[in-house]
This record gives C-alpha cells, sequence and structure tokens, in this order.
C-alpha cells in the first residue's frame, strides 16, 4: 500500500477518496489506541472508577472523605467509625434476612428470576 502511496505522489495523480478515508480512520483510531493507553499508564482511570457503595473498599474512601470534610479529631474518627462499622453489620443482615424472607414466598423459577434481577441492580 506504501508503494501505490509513493508512485500516486511521485506521479502526481488525485488521490483515491476510499484511501484517504481508510488512512484517516486509522491515524484517527492510533490516536485512540495512544490516548487510551496513556490514560491507563497515568491511572487516571481509577478516579473515575471508584469502588462501590458497601465493599471495604468503597466504605474506606467514603470514611476518609468524611474524615475531611467534617475535620474529625482522632477520637472522633475511632468513635464514627466503629458506629459505622455497626451500622454496615446490621444493614448486611436485615437485607440477608429480608432476601431470605422473600424467598421462601417464591416459587423455584421466581427465585431464580429474583436472583437475576438482583444480580442485574449490582
Amino acid at each position: 500500500m506504501s508503494a501505490q502511496l509513493l508512485e500516486r505522489t511521485e506521479a502526481g495523480k488525485r488521490w483515491d477518496p476510499r484511501l484517504a478515508v481508510v488512512l484517516v480512520l486509522g491515524l484517527v483510531f492510533l490516536c485512540g489506541v495512544a490516548a487510551g493507553a496513556l490514560v491507563m499508564n497515568t491511572g487516571a482511570h481509577t478516579r473515575l472508577h471508584q469502588p462501590p457503595f458497601g465493599t471495604p473498599a468503597g466504605n474506606a474512601l467514603n470514611f476518609e472523605k468524611l474524615q475531611k470534610e467534617l475535620d474529625l479529631t482522632p477520637m472522633q474518627s475511632e468513635q464514627l467509625q466503629s458506629i459505622l462499622s455497626d451500622m454496615w453489620q446490621y444493614y448486611r443482615t436485615v437485607l440477608s434476612d429480608s432476601k431470605s424472607r422473600v424467598e421462601q414466598v417464591l416459587t423455584p423459577d421466581q427465585r431464580q428470576k429474583f436472583e437475576r434481577l438482583l444480580q442485574q441492580q449490582h
């Protein structure tokens, strides 16, 4: 393909529009690949995708934000972390119990559908 390009430019012939489109699309694609690789290497993508709420990493991130925003003292931080830990344990227990109670009411087929609906929400 490069030999054809050289011949066309040397001979002063017009470029084939299809070839020009292919070249432009190829360059755009390569620029996108380079930009994506650069973003992945700098770690910028991690700021865009925060850990989910309710996970240990997400809870830690939210707690750090609370500490900074509320300007908590070390004692307050310790107390608040204990309270939030208890709250999350209670929350997980309530969710688990509620899910079990719902599943007792459903037929096996409905339980499968219910499980799929829960997975879609995550």
